[in-house]
């Protein structure tokens, strides 16, 4: 693999990285009366008001104040970028959990080439990602949760399960009673096709039965010897159990099996660490940063405190003890590909990391304008084309037609046109 790069060093720096970006946890009201004029160049007052404000739009006007903010934005952050590279990319063996290997690598091309040849396109790495769709009614709310597994030999395989939530599925045995109760469960749940974490399966929880199947899927219905998903090995979702605490029981042999199988790739779509991104900004065109184990991020979950009350007795435990064994073992990475794409987070198993970003970065290169693994867009258009909303909700209003109401129970945003 790729040399580190030249200028590597181990003096500096007094803290670390991880520790020099500590969040603002001053209280409401406690914020210095210059922050948002420090961050918007203008004092709140004035954009208050709205007699300074302009009326109608003149479109050239528009275009030039906006390509000068995006002009002037870019030349500041090159110059952040370069001094990261100088500065900070040289101490993060010191700041890391894994000093052996964190650092900045760059891959040659032959090396890519090679990856196509003899592990993508020779079907040696499947990946997996799901999709989930839901109808909500005052009835019913139908949730559909999908996975499709695929490789460039073509697809391996779709799953799905179907759940079917009702507020109401009465014996017949006292109506009244019956009825308070419906009443009593409907005040409780979120208004018609939105989100909340009193209904009995919220977004989170639709989300965990969805990367657990993932995860599942991947180690029990793949032969190859790379696995490829979306997202973190180790997810949010699965470790607080979304609430239940059967949930995390019952994934986390999962999670462990997926860091002993070794090879695997996870890479998220989105990056919600901005420290994280930034230095992922940092990097040059076919160079990956290799930053730290996943053990201190994931530790933050159980100091939390997520894991209490009846039935979360040996939760924590079991979780604590993953993150103890596992949690030096994941490794968190960047990368970045060419010149216009975004750079991308990818965790591997520690022992095969150097592979783990030679193939991520190898199929990103395929779509440059993304810098995403093109296997992950596969198995994600491949669960779309057959799992995905429009054509479930075109079933399930076919269904409510078929019975005489193809309007009455739906809500105003699912009829939109």
């Amino acid at each position: 693999m790729g040399d580190s790069e030249n200028g590597m060093k181990r003096g500096g720096m007094a803290a670390t990285v991880r520790d020099r970006a500590q969040a603002d946890t001053s209280p409401i009201g406690e914020k210095p009366q210059d922050e948002f004029r420090s961050v918007f160049n203008e004092d709140l007052e004035t954009i208050l008001d709205i007699g300074k404000w302009r009326q109608g739009e003149n479109l050239g006007e528009v275009y030039e104040r906006i390509s000068r903010e995006i002009e002037q934005s870019l030349k500041d952050e090159a110059r952040v970028t370069e001094t990261i590279r100088k500065e900070l990319f040289s101490e993060i063996r010191n700041a890391s959990d894994i000093p052996d290997l964190a650092g900045v690598y760059r891959l040659p091309p032959a090396r890519i080439e090679d990856a196509h040849k003899n592990v993508l396109f020779n079907g040696l790495v499947e990946a997996c990602d799901g999709t989930v769709a839901s109808v909500d009614t005052i009835p019913i709310t139908i949730t559909q949760i999908s996975v499709c597994l695929v490789s460039y030999s073509g697809q391996q395989g779709s799953w799905t399960q179907r759940l079917f939530q009702r507020d109401f599925r009465g014996s017949g045995q006292n109506l009244l009673d019956e009825m308070y109760s419906l009443l009593e469960a409907r005040k409780k749940r979120a208004a018609v096709d939105t989100e909340s974490g009193a209904d009995s399966l919220s977004m989170l929880a639709r989300r965990a039965v969805m990367t657990y199947a993932e995860r599942a899927i991947l180690l029990d219905h793949s032969a190859t010897p790379w696995r490829m998903g979306q997202g973190n090995p180790a997810p949010y979702e699965l470790l607080i159990g979304s609430g239940r605490p059967e949930m995390v029981r019952t994934s986390i042999p999962v999670l462990r099996r997926l860091v002993d199988h070794e090879k695997f790739i996870f890479v998220p779509s989105t990056i919600k660490d901005r420290l994280l991104l930034t230095l992922g900004q940092s990097l040059r065109p076919m160079e990956y940063l290799i930053y730290d184990s996943a053990k201190h991020n994931l530790k933050k979950l159980t100091d939390r405190g997520h894991y209490r009350g009846e039935g979360w007795e040996d939760v924590k435990e079991m979780v604590d003890a993953y993150i103890e064994d596992c949690g030096p073992k994941i490794v968190i990475g960047m990368y970045r590909v060419a010149r216009h794409s975004p750079p991308q987070v990818f965790y591997a198993h520690r022992d095969h990391v150097h592979e783990a970003a030679l193939i991520a970065m190898a199929d990103s290169v395929m779509q440059e304008h993304r810098g995403f693994p093109m296997l992950l867009d596969l198995a994600d258009h491949a669960c779309r084309a057959v799992f995905g909303i429009d054509i479930f909700m075109g079933v399930t209003q076919l269904a409510f037609s078929s019975v005489g109401e193809p309007f009455r129970f739906m809500s105003e945003r699912s009829t939109r046109s």
